[in-house]
């Protein structure tokens, strides 16, 4: 019980701070009618029970099984073993994530079907399981990872020269939308559970970070060539369909989306408990004890509970209030206050983030609390008010496109990770991905969409896609020049 206290504590330090904003907001500066603002406070309700339940099944849960397939993996010594397991985790864990299904039906719908959701699916899901693999290679024979970092992007834009602007947003954005919040920290444990069996403790703490970046990858080039296949030279058309009250009742919507969620996060779960059993039954040298097994089983029923409340909180009662906020202050004579509170949310938001806590948790406890929490937290925070500032700023400037950002800003990326320790590399990039959560995806993105809409000569389908790829890449300069902070300490101080 103390351990769901404590994370009950720091879900309400991340929560409250967005919640009492937009309710100063709605006193100040926008006004929203009634039902709204009570749709939003039960909304923060769900959020702050669903993501302290949450938190609590990951550790029980997900964390352990990461751990043991990971270690599985890792005694193997099969690279046929680690090439199948590979194989499979990374498609099921994806296909599953319910992120990348809402992500790929915009898609459909906005392309007239020429990218179907399906095949969509399908293809990111495969890219994310090669990449994956590749990750866990990467661990097992310590590949630096600036390196394979370089390799990958260089190979994107290289893919990126043949593609549209419209699809290299839609190709950066698959790559935020497969890392939601169950499949980053099981790639995290996964991860650690690999480089747990390096002797060499410092290479073993670099090698335990960067899977999810590397994976991440394999969704950006998954689309990328896809879209060299099946191709359009018309520009993208249609409408990113809104959130849309089901009932004048302000509970209709968390009703309507309860059962439906329920159902994705089952999807979602079922393959990692499915493969972990048979894994365990029938090729683990390493058995658990029926009391350990019976705990997981347990953490993972905590896990889905709480992911559920969790996203129907955000789905049913924030994303409205994020597009009408997006209109209200876009609205005002002057631009300044939609870029002051759109950096603020941007701020506010990944606090809330639930893979967020995942991952800063794991840094502090894999460096022995040399780099702690609230510093990554901070620095994290900043990136993502910046990238939503950026994204704001590039729906305001119409000449402004995704790749005047992109380019210069992974350039500095790969150069800033030649210069970094190791470990800051692999942070970064893993972070990249945690940032772009259901939180981002929701919240600031009904935000980014909602400025868009009320702004003349901007396009709401154009600024929608596009925004999750700069909260992705933002916090990896931002971790990166905190990894340049720390080695120049550690220098100062003789370490």
């Amino acid at each position: 019980m103390s351990i769901f206290t404590e994370k009950l504590r720091e879900v309400l330090q991340s929560v409250l701070p967005i919640t009492a904003l937009v309710v100063l907001l709605h006193f100040t500066l926008t006004p929203l009618e009634t039902i709204d603002l009570q749709r939003f406070l039960f909304g923060a309700f769900l959020i702050i029970i669903g993501l302290s339940i949450f938190l609590f099944g990951v550790d029980l849960g997900i964390t352990p099984i990461g751990k043991f397939l990971g270690r599985g993996l890792a005694r193997s010594n099969s690279m046929k073993y680690v090439l199948g397991m590979g194989l499979v985790l990374g498609f099921f864990i994806s296909i599953a994530e319910p992120d990348l299904h809402i992500l790929a039906t915009q898609v459909s719908e906005v392309t007239n079907g020429m990218y179907p959701k399906n095949l969509l699916l399908i293809v990111v899901s495969v890219g994310i399981a090669v990449m994956l693999t590749i990750g866990l290679f990467r661990i097992v024979y310590r590949y630096p990872l600036n390196k394979a970092f370089t390799i990958l992007y260089l190979a994107i834009f290289g893919l990126a020269y043949f593609s549209t602007n419209d699809l290299f947003a839609i190709a950066f954005d698959a790559s935020g939308s497969t890392t939601g919040a169950l499949t980053v920290p099981f790639m995290l444990a996964l991860a650690v559970g690999v480089a747990s069996l390096n002797r060499q403790t410092q290479s073993a703490e670099a090698d335990s970070f960067g899977l999810v970046g590397i994976a991440s990858s394999g969704a950006i080039l998954a689309v990328l060539i896809l879209g060299l296949f099946v191709r359009s030279d018309e520009p993208l058309s249609g409408s990113i369909p809104g959130h849309e009250a089901v009932a004048a009742n302000w509970l209709a919507p968390f009703l309507y989306e309860l059962p439906k969620i329920a159902g994705e996060i089952l999807l979602a779960v079922s393959p990692i408990l499915i493969i972990f059993v048979l894994n365990h039954v029938f090729f683990a040298d390493e058995k658990l004890s029926k009391r350990a097994f019976r705990r997981i089983f347990l953490g993972m029923a905590y896990l889905f509970v709480g992911l559920v409340l969790f996203l129907t909180g955000v789905n049913a009662g924030f994303m409205e209030v994020g597009r009408k906020l997006g209109m209200l202050i876009a609205g005002m004579d002057s631009s300044i206050p939609v870029l002051i509170v759109g950096f603020v949310l941007g701020v506010l938001v990944i606090l809330a983030e639930p893979a967020v806590y995942v991952l800063t948790h794991q840094i502090e406890d894999v460096t022995t609390g040399y780099v702690k929490r609230g510093i990554v937290l901070g620095f994290l925070s900043i990136g993502v008010g910046l990238a939503v500032l950026l994204s704001v700023v590039r729906v305001l400037v119409p000449w402004l496109q995704l790749w005047h950002y992109l380019v210069p800003g992974y350039l500095i990326i790969l150069a800033l990770s030649y210069k970094v320790p190791k470990l800051f590399v692999g942070i970064a990039f893993d972070a990249g991905g945690v940032a772009s959560g259901p939180m981002t995806a929701t919240f600031i993105l009904a935000f980014i969409q909602g400025v868009a809409e009320i702004t003349p000569d901007a396009n709401v389908l154009l600024e929608g896609f596009g925004m999750i790829a700069m909260v992705a890449m933002m916090p990896i300069i931002s971790l990166q020049l905190l990894g340049a902070i720390y080695q120049r300490n550690s220098i100062k101080e003789g370490l």
